[in-house]
């Protein structure tokens, strides 16, 4: 049984599938979501900063030191966007390993390249447009596999992760770095109110969408709570599975291994 938000519409036998609040054909999602990201991508880095005051950068470091990478390994940074994760990973794996940036949005991919050689970082990055339901690598690849911000948007959630599992090798480990529920109801209510209003007008003042801002907001509501993605990782045989909540559950990473 599938563990995304699929529902029957009842007026015909065609699956539909939240898009943030939004009920859509599940085919139509995927491009929905290009359609944000494409709109987004040139002021990604901007908006993040902005929207999570910098946090998000000490997200990723703690993801980066439960990654366990180390020099000559293979890295896959799924729906790794403008590269934060990527550039850390490179140094690491040093001139030995590989890092390979995949975001199934061309946009994305484009600025992530674009910011990563800027910073003279190309020896040991790859770049792969992929959809995380279907990677196209082979099995048992990567020692470490990341995917920061991504997985609530990916269609098929239950799908992507056994992809993942598939193409990381045994004794590998992957992270799931993501928006999840909060632990406390004031930090709760306090979240909604500032994703709901703040977030939107930043999205028209810096990027001039606002749409795109209040689906990003939307969808991180829709997306599985910490215990109910545990479960979708042990369904998808990763072992040892544990999250670790952050800023009180409004991030959570969730780490799993394959034996």
């Amino acid at each position: 049984m599938s563990n995304d938000q699929d529902h029957k519409n009842p007026n015909n036998t065609q699956e539909t599938i939240d898009f943030g609040y939004q009920q859509v054909p599940k085919q139509e999602k995927q491009k929905r979501v290009a359609e944000v990201f494409h709109s987004v991508a040139d002021k990604y880095d901007v908006m993040n900063d902005l929207m999570s005051l910098g946090i998000h950068r000490i997200w990723k470091k703690i993801t980066i030191e439960y990654s366990g990478v180390r020099r000559g390994q293979t890295v896959l940074d799924l729906a790794g966007g403008t590269g934060d994760l990527t550039a850390k990973f490179s140094q690491l794996v040093g001139d030995d390993g590989l890092v390979v940036l995949a975001d199934i949005n061309e946009s994305m991919l484009r600025v992530g390249r674009d910011k990563l050689r800027d910073k003279g970082l190309f020896k040991n990055i790859e770049y792969v447009q992929a959809n995380a339901e279907a990677l196209p690598f082979a099995d048992n690849t990567f020692d470490c596999i990341t995917i920061s911000f991504g997985l609530r948007n990916v269609t098929n959630k239950d799908q992507a992760l056994r992809s993942m599992w598939r193409v990381l090798k045994p004794g590998g480990r992957l992270l799931i770095l993501e928006f999840s529920k909060p632990e406390y109801k004031l930090l709760s209510k306090a979240y909604d109110l500032y994703s709901f209003t703040m977030l939107p007008l930043m999205g028209k003042l810096v990027a001039n969408d606002s749409e795109s801002y209040r689906y990003l907001a939307e969808s991180i509501r829709m997306h599985p709570d910490q215990p109910k993605l545990k479960q979708m990782m042990e369904d998808a045989k990763f072992k040892d599975v544990q999250y670790h909540n952050l800023t009180g559950g409004i991030v959570a990473l969730h780490i799993g291994f394959k034996f």
